[in-house]
């Protein structure tokens, strides 16, 4: 998640067409999936070893590239590589676009990924940054939020069930510099494109060691799947006011296309009741490691990921998977 600065105003003219969870917050078994699991929209469990398991490629990945993943490096157009080999090889048609305008001088491609499959007339879109600052390898921000994409992205592949709605996924490149490849995005879509799209998930920073359980813009329609698949945890989530105007939801939500997403927070202080309803520190940061070098493996609350990739597998099952099943 990129640091506050002042947002410029966006244009809607456009030209083309190894942590864990304190325990006071671990009561409800994730394992069984409350009332949800009976649903007949029920989402598949997404591996949280399989996501972690990303995440060590990307800190590799890093670590053959003088320690980073910023948008303009070789360690980013890397981070891009390894993303688009897994979906190609998933079956996803896969395309790298160019920030030909606002994005930082040598900044690497956005990556999108569409499932071919639903009605392309109804695309629900699911996004994270995958670039990072240069001052660490960038694992919870936003390693955690790409990774879990990546291995949902895998899920609904491997599962492959008869679809009701389109599926997009997207990697933002250039995002800590100013949001800049996701506004980039929106400002390439047609009006008709932009209309087709009925809702974009954002998530950044989704495994903060001394975390809370946000939701963005969590009293709306959009918000509803993520809401009530935290809220049959007993988790108690709260609207992401740090995360507000700061990530790759902010230039959809300008463009008036309804967004939400999760995160677990950055830089901002954890309140006394949030400790007492989610365990860890009241007073310190949720991600004392935001931005600096010790955001690495060791930076990751694993079970705060889990919780992240199965909200996220629950949300896309119930917008886009349909209630038939295959012949």
């Amino acid at each position: 998640m990129r640091r506050r600065f002042a947002v410029a105003s966006f244009s809607l003219a456009v030209a083309l067409g190894c942590g864990t969870l304190p325990a006071a917050a671990a009561a409800p078994a994730d394992t069984a999936r409350s009332a949800l699991a009976v649903n007949a929209l029920a989402a598949p469990d997404v591996d949280v070893t399989k996501v972690r398991a990303h995440l060590s490629e990307l800190s590799a990945i890093a670590g053959r590239n003088g320690g980073n993943r910023r948008s303009t490096t070789q360690g980013y157009r890397d981070s891009v590589a390894y993303v688009k080999g897994k979906l190609q090889a998933a079956g996803y048609t896969v395309t790298e676009q160019p920030c030909t305008s606002g994005c930082t001088s040598g900044a690497g491609p956005n990556l999108i990924a569409e499932w071919p499959q639903g009605d392309a007339n109804n695309v629900y879109m699911f996004g994270a940054h995958l670039d990072g600052v240069s001052a660490g390898p960038g694992m919870n921000d936003n390693g955690s939020g790409s990774a879990a994409l990546l291995e949902n992205a895998l899920t609904l592949a491997q599962q492959n069930p008869a679809m009701r709605n389109r599926v997009r996924f997207a990697w933002w490149t250039d995002e800590e510099q100013g949001l800049n490849g996701s506004e980039f995005y929106v400002r390439s879509l047609s009006s008709t494109q932009r209309s087709r799209i009925r809702a974009y998930y954002n998530f950044d920073m989704v495994s903060s060691t001394n975390g809370g359980y946000f939701i963005n813009r969590i009293t709306t329609s959009a918000a509803a799947p993520m809401k009530a698949y935290w809220d049959s945890l007993g988790l108690q989530p709260e609207e992401n006011t740090e995360g507000a105007g700061r990530s790759d939801d902010y230039p959809f939500q300008q463009a008036g296309i309804p967004t939400s997403g999760y995160a677990m927070g950055a830089s901002a202080r954890k309140t006394s009741a949030q400790a007492a309803k989610w365990g860890g520190t009241a007073g310190s940061a949720y991600d004392p490691c935001y931005h600096r070098s010790c955001d690495t493996l060791t930076n990751i609350n694993t079970t705060g990921l889990n919780r992240a990739a199965d909200g996220i597998a629950h949300t896309l099952w119930q917008q886009a998977v349909s209630s038939t099943t295959r012949d």
